[in-house]
């Protein structure tokens, strides 16, 4: 065929790969156009058809979708071990990153390091309200894509309300929204079917990878022997650590709980952090509320997903309790069990269901569903927007629950969540959700009158003069600086 591109060599592959991880900057739309204009466009390696039918997959699944499709579309090139080259090196430039700032970090906390510490403290000065703004414009981007309707709207109000007053957790609120669009795909298919599906078209000339695509059936033996290594590849880690360290340790808690977070992540990285940070932040008490945003930042401002983040919060929750290793080495250790369990998952998810692709592209009562989880995910975000937002122009914020049973009212004071977290953690925590309703009541008078300014410039940039997200971070750290500098 004149239009087909030739089968690329591995090798060939591997070096694309390392092209498309150098250049994963900037989120999953900008992740997905690089991928986009080298594969389909330069490459010619795979049809628009096969893209978009590979990303809705993507879409579908809890987890990163950038680094999910660059799994399927090297799987579809080599077979597993194209899936596990394209998967890896998409997260590893940002690991090795990630891993470094995060050693910086804690070094600059440090009396030793006064220096290092003023300079980290300037950075961050000027990234947090960056990473506000930038918070903000993904809550009107998502908001566009899917609140097409009164019910989509009221969708996700309602998950607003549920995870922001009444702090119910966030796996009940994508349950209830999934399970909401499910069964109103069915009775009211044009309310509801909001996320139309992509490729609808004729197909696409054929190119390299289209005809590799259809090398792999889909077998029940095949399912149970990929789920059988994978889940052994997830949870046997957590076990050699459980015997060696002990279950209560930290670093099988993290393992846990990351997880579960994994299996969480509809609609993007925004939407889970505010799960992840209310746990790690209030349960856990891993790290501070000023803490998440930095480490929002480092993920913001290095290549792969923006899920990394939580190899900053397995990192310091580790470091602040270390157990029997000196900190610096739980530390790593934390951050390396958290990306583990964070991204085995993804893996997981293509190779046991890329298969059944076919199946479910046209699956129009899924598409219903993804509809109401985007919607929710918009309320979510909305909740995280806030949370950074009130944090980030505050220096002390209090946190007012009222039990809607007995009507008792407690009050937690930034100072006091600071206090929890120097001292050890009870070796046995439970937690059960009481109902009740929570709000927050900022200080005035520890206004940061600073970000306030950094704040509004990032605002601008963004949604005035339609800067992007690297612009955007530059000028705030810039600025951020300068201020730091002049004591503000």
């Amino acid at each position: 065929m004149a239009n087909s591109a030739s089968h690329p060599s591995f090798l060939e592959a591997f070096w694309v790969w390392c092209r498309v991880a150098a250049l994963s900057f900037g989120g999953p739309t900008a992740q997905i156009a690089v991928m986009h204009r080298v594969l389909v466009e330069e490459k010619k390696w795979i049809s628009e058809h096969r893209f978009l039918h590979a990303l809705n997959y993507c879409m579908l699944l809890p987890g990163p979708e950038a680094q999910q499709l660059a799994v399927y579309i090297g799987w579809l090139l080599h077979g597993t071990r194209g899936g596990l080259v394209a998967g890896t090196l998409f997260i590893l430039p940002g690991f090795v990153a990630i891993m470094g700032l995060s050693i910086l970090y804690v070094l600059a906390q440090s009396q030793e390091a006064a220096v290092l510490s003023h300079v980290v403290n300037a950075v961050f000065y000027g990234l947090k309200p960056a990473v506000a703004a930038i918070v903000a414009e993904a809550v009107i981007r998502i908001g566009k894509k899917v609140l097409k309707n009164r019910v989509m709207v009221a969708i996700a109000a309602l998950a607003f309300v549920g995870i922001f007053f009444l702090e119910l957790p966030f796996p009940l609120i994508i349950l209830a929204a999934g399970v909401t669009g499910f069964i109103g795909g069915k009775l009211w298919p044009g309310t509801f079917q909001v996320i139309k599906q992509h490729g609808e078209g004729p197909a696409d000339e054929q190119r390299a990878v289209d005809a590799a695509a259809e090398k792999v059936r889909p077998t029940l033996g095949r399912s149970l022997l990929v789920s059988a290594i994978w889940l052994t590849l997830w949870f046997a880690p957590l076990g050699l650590l459980a015997w060696w360290l002990g279950p209560d340790s930290v670093y099988v808690k993290e393992g846990i709980f990351f997880s579960q977070a994994a299996v969480l992540t509809f609609g993007g990285a925004y939407s889970v952090l505010s799960y992840i940070g209310q746990q790690a932040v209030h349960r856990f008490g891993w790290l501070k509320p000023a803490e998440m945003m930095d480490g929002l930042g480092m993920a913001e401002t290095t290549p792969g997903p923006l899920i990394m983040v939580v190899q900053f919060v397995g990192f310091m929750g580790a470091y602040r309790n270390p157990g029997d290793l000196p900190p610096l080495a739980a530390g790593v250790l934390g951050a390396v069990i958290t990306v583990w369990v964070t991204f085995v998952p993804c893996f997981f998810w293509i190779f046991l269901g890329a298969p059944y692709i076919e199946r479910l592209r046209g699956n129009l009562n899924l598409s219903s569903a993804l509809s109401s989880i985007t919607a929710a995910v918009v309320g979510v975000v909305l909740n995280l927007a806030i949370w950074f937002g009130i944090h980030v122009l505050f220096a002390d914020v209090a946190e007012v629950r009222t039990n809607l049973l007995t009507g008792e009212t407690a009050v937690t004071s930034s100072s006091d969540i600071a206090k929890n977290l120097t001292e050890p953690a009870p070796k046995s925590q439970s937690f059960v959700y009481q109902p009740h309703v929570r709000w927050f009541w900022p200080a005035w008078p520890s206004t940061r009158w600073g970000n306030v300014v950094l704040l509004a410039a990032a605002l601008l940039l963004i949604f005035r003069f339609k800067q992007g997200m690297l612009v955007t971070l530059g000028v705030c750290v810039t600025g951020g600086v300068l201020l730091y500098l002049a004591g503000l």
